[in-house]
């Protein structure tokens, strides 16, 4: 039996074990999609417990715990609401043991082992040892130091157009902190016309940015082409969208204004129109973004916000998100066809929800090749998906399908500072496939060519990805 989380942890060779050590251990992190704060970095947050670290405050936090201790029959008063921290620890700790099998049993230890260099077993029985521990580390180290212990040298964080990045500008004057923190442009709340509150909010917001009123299809396209080019002179390469239904028809400029005419008097377009909208949209926004040299990512298949009670207490990002079941190829064949006719098709990493589509998106992904190295990418295991198994699918339907060696690699995808093993995790994994072919006889023990893959896959790939023209 293994040692827990030892040496040789989801490494199952000494082969495995050593390229790990040799090859992915030291090797950097760019977590090219997150969602952390970029006023906490500036700021350099003091976190006040180790609950507010793993299981938030004032309703930002992991809602990959909230669910599982939801489901662990724990108050909602103690996961989310206004328990003071050492109860909603306590709760946390005795809830652990049920987490058998998950992720978040795993990756919640490693940030233990890691951050706090503490090898307890989180229970009922270790929790106040834990509690105490942590809490005393936290007093000297801060969302920038997590960021640095992690060995992390670049990060993106998702934000709105109309955002004023005030935060990433001090961020880059500040020569103290060595790690390059760049913005990434999120424009879903501007594509989503059919949701009327939150577009005409984003309307609101645009025009408070840009300082011009959106009246017109015509207004909106200009405040975004605006906006693109002030996030590209704060150092932007890479844009981002949560494809939650994927919408694509026909360019059709005359249904999409209509569109866009109801929306802004609080008229429901049509679903021929809100797909001619979102069509012309991620035409315009993907010739945007191949002029100023930003690769984009495609979120594709979540449904949010599935239980309108819980949605009503808490709003957005709390937990009630899941899987998709849509169909996609189809139509995300004809974006990417429609995009590469205009010659608008910037690098792209496709990202699905739901696993079944890991097999059409690597297809569909070779397809739209020959524009430089790795163009179109099957993004990494993502949400419901990186775990154990579904980070192996992952890699195994790319190698069968595509290049594991142009594998842009690993995300966090997460609000948290602590979430840096996850890469620890997805690194092991990685190693452990690749060692597993070798040692199958499907590739010679060619260490120097083994080891440029797996350096390549957790580092090198993305930066040439992302910040190459």
């Amino acid at each position: 039996m293994k040692e827990f989380q030892g040496k040789d942890y989801l490494l199952h060779s000494d082969f495995a074990v050593g390229l790990y050590e040799e090859f992915a251990k030291g090797m950097p992190i760019f977590d090219f999609h997150c969602h952390l704060s970029p006023k906490q970095i500036y700021e350099d947050h003091k976190f006040s417990s180790i609950t507010e670290a793993w299981l938030g405050k004032d309703g930002a936090g992991d809602h990959y715990k909230w669910r599982l201790l939801r489901e662990a029959g724990v108050d909602e008063n103690l996961i989310t609401g206004n328990a003071d921290d050492h109860e909603r620890f306590l709760a946390f700790a005795k809830a652990m043991p049920s987490f058998f099998g998950s992720p978040i049993y795993e990756w919640t230890h490693l940030e233990l082992k890691r951050f706090f260099d503490c090898d307890l077993i989180i229970n009922e029985e270790n929790a106040e040892a834990i509690y105490s521990l942590c809490n005393k580390k936290l007093e000297t180290m801060t969302a920038r130091k997590m960021i640095e212990m992690s060995n992390v040298k670049m990060l993106f964080t998702t934000d709105d157009p109309s955002d004023d990045l005030h935060y990433h500008d001090l961020i880059a004057k500040d020569a103290s902190f060595g790690v390059k923190v760049l913005p990434c442009f999120r424009p879903d709340r501007y594509l989503h016309i059919g949701n009327l509150d939150s577009f005409r909010k984003a309307i609101s917001d645009l025009e408070s940015a840009t300082q011009n009123r959106v009246m017109s299809l015509t207004d909106l396209l200009n405040a975004l082409e605006s906006r693109l080019d002030f996030f590209a002179a704060a150092g932007c390469k890479a844009a981002d969208h949560g494809l939650d239904t994927l919408r694509f028809s026909r360019i059709d400029k005359g249904a999409a204004e209509s569109a866009f005419d109801k929306a802004m008097s609080l008229n429901a377009p049509t679903e021929d129109e809100i797909d001619c909208y979102e069509s012309y949209l991620l035409l315009f926004l993907g010739k945007q973004y191949k002029r100023l040299g930003f690769a984009q990512q495609y979120h594709i298949g979540a449904i949010r916000n599935n239980s309108e009670v819980g949605y009503g207490l808490h709003g957005v990002d709390f937990g009630y998100d899941a899987v998709g079941d849509i169909e996609i190829a189809t139509k995300l064949s004809r974006l990417l066809s429609t995009l590469e006719k205009f010659e608008a098709l910037p690098r792209t990493v496709l990202y699905c929800l739901n696993e079944k589509d890991y097999a059409s998106l690597t297809s569909l992904m070779n397809v739209f090749q020959g524009k430089g190295k790795g163009y179109v990418q099957l993004g990494a295991a993502w949400w419901f998906n990186d775990h154990y198994d579904g980070i192996r699918k992952q890699l195994k339907v790319l190698m069968a399908g595509g290049l594991l060696s142009c594998f842009v690699g690993m995300l966090t995808d997460s609000r948290s500072f602590l979430s840096y093993p996850r890469h620890e995790y997805f690194r092991r994994l990685l190693v452990d496939e690749i060692a597993q072919v070798v040692e199958d006889g499907r590739y010679p023990n060619d260490r120097k060519a083994i080891g440029k893959i797996i350096e390549d896959v957790c580092y090198n790939n993305a930066i040439e990805f992302f910040l190459s023209k």
